[in-house]
Formats: C-alpha cells, sequence, structure tokens
C-alpha cells in the first residue's frame, strides 16, 4: 500500500515495564512511547507519533495496551508487526496493526479497560514472580480483602485513591467488576475493570486492600474512604511491578 494521503494505524502492544520510566515520553530515560516511535521511524522511514489507550507508569507492564499514530502507508500492516519486532528490544512486541478510520484515538474512544494486580503471597519470592508481582509473606486474610472490594463496584469519587499530580478534572469513575482470583498457587490477582481509572488509582486501591487483609484497618473502612475523599486517609502505593494493564476495549466489553 502506497500513498500521499495519511493512513491511521491502530497496533495492539505488550511489554514488560520493568526497563521503562513509563510508556509516555520522559526525560529521565527510555519510555515505551520513544523506544516504539523509533522503530517505526527507522521501518516507515518517517516520522512517527503513538498516541496510547492509557498512560502506565514506570515499571508497570501492559498485556494488550492499544496505540495508534498515523503514517503515509508505505508499509503493509503485515510488515508493521514483523518489521517492527525485528527492530524492538524483545520486552516490547507491536501484536497486531489495522487500518482505522482517520479520527480513530486509542485513549479518547475508549469504552472501558482491566487492570490487573498481581500477589505473591510465599515466604520466599519466586524469582519467576519478581518482576510481575508484589512479593509479600505475611499471610493476609483474604476474605476481609473480597469483602473490602466489593464497595468499590459502582460509580464513586475515587478522590481517596488518585495520586497528587493527577490531571484528571473530576475524580468519578466507575468499577463493574471486582475481584480476586488465585491464578497460580501463591500467585493471587486482583482484577479490576471499569470505564477509566485515574492515576495511581489502582496501585492505592491494592495498597488499601493489602492494609485490610493484613488487619489494619476494616474491611467497611474502604466504602468510607470513598465518602471521604482524602488521599491522606487511604493505604500505601502499591509498587509498581505487580500492576499489568490487561486489557483495552473500545464497545461492548468482552465476556468475563
Amino acid at each position: 500500500m502506497a500513498g500521499s494521503s495519511l493512513r491511521r494505524v491502530k497496533i495492539g502492544l505488550a511489554y514488560d515495564g520493568t526497563n521503562y520510566s513509563g510508556s509516555q515520553m520522559q526525560p529521565t530515560g527510555p519510555t515505551i512511547q520513544s523506544v516504539v516511535e523509533g522503530a517505526l521511524e527507522r521501518l516507515l522511514d518517517e516520522p512517527v507519533r503513538i498516541r496510547t489507550a492509557g498512560r502506565t507508569d514506570a515499571g508497570v507492564h501492559a498485556r494488550a495496551q492499544v496505540a495508534d499514530f498515523a503514517d503515509h502507508g508505505r508499509r503493509e500492516l503485515a510488515t508493521i508487526v514483523k518489521g517492527g519486532n525485528a527492530l524492538l528490544p524483545a520486552d516490547i512486541r507491536i501484536l497486531s496493526a489495522e487500518e482505522v478510520s482517520p479520527g480513530f484515538d486509542a485513549r479518547r474512544h475508549t469504552a472501558g479497560k482491566e487492570y490487573r494486580y498481581f500477589l505473591h503471597l510465599a515466604n520466599v519470592c519466586s524469582p519467576f514472580f519478581a518482576r510481575h508481582a508484589w512479593h509479600i509473606e505475611k499471610t493476609l486474610d483474604l476474605q476481609s480483602m473480597r469483602e473490602a472490594m466489593s464497595h468499590l463496584v459502582g460509580e464513586h469519587d475515587f478522590t481517596s485513591f488518585r495520586a497528587a499530580g493527577c490531571a484528571a478534572r473530576d475524580a468519578v469513575r466507575r468499577i463493574d467488576h471486582a475481584a480476586l482470583t488465585e491464578r497460580h498457587p501463591s500467585l493471587w490477582s486482583i482484577d479490576l475493570r471499569g470505564s477509566g481509572f485515574l492515576r495511581h488509582m489502582v496501585r492505592n486501591i491494592v495498597g488499601t486492600l493489602v492494609d485490610v487483609a493484613r488487619g489494619k484497618i476494616p474491611a467497611e473502612r474502604v466504602a468510607e474512604l470513598l465518602v471521604l475523599r482524602d488521599r491522606q486517609l487511604a493505604g500505601m502505593t502499591a509498587p509498581p511491578q505487580g500492576l499489568f494493564l490487561w486489557e483495552v476495549w473500545y464497545d461492548e466489553p468482552p465476556v468475563l
């Protein structure tokens, strides 16, 4: 495919965020955006700027990030996947590429996202989970954690769980699904699915849920925090390595 007019391309991305300063361009070090743009520019022989569906912070991963960019269509879509991956480091992969309407915006048109935060509950941290889960040695009360999570479902003001530097105009978001799931012996995931998320919202929720599971605060405290709207009253920000952007959708959510 070739031509002088621009086409818009939607790509799926997966990455291990351990070695990056987040998904968006930063002056402090390599980012997913800077590395992907560099590879695409080499492949397409033209400047490229990608827009991602959601921002991920330093050390956070993505199983299914979505991005879009405009180019002149000099390369086939299959070449963008194969050639792009040949130029990218092994911890970033282009999963798919498709042409979309010129007005498509990976961020603004998002209908919902799912994040999963992984907890490794064991006396000794497995080297296979160390980069992708929060290792916790102390026994947790998982039933109390589930009870606390039930208060998150619905539309709420999540001010108590937003980062201080969050630029969102308001803190009202809707959580459609919240679950604690055993994925492997000693490996659990906190699954949050909703219309949108604030900066550090998932990690701040997880830190509070772990406080509940450690017996530091009662499960009903989560409901109170939603009403109080004070970040200083909620729990710690969970470490980044346990968090994955798991799924993004643009119309109907996928079946659970």
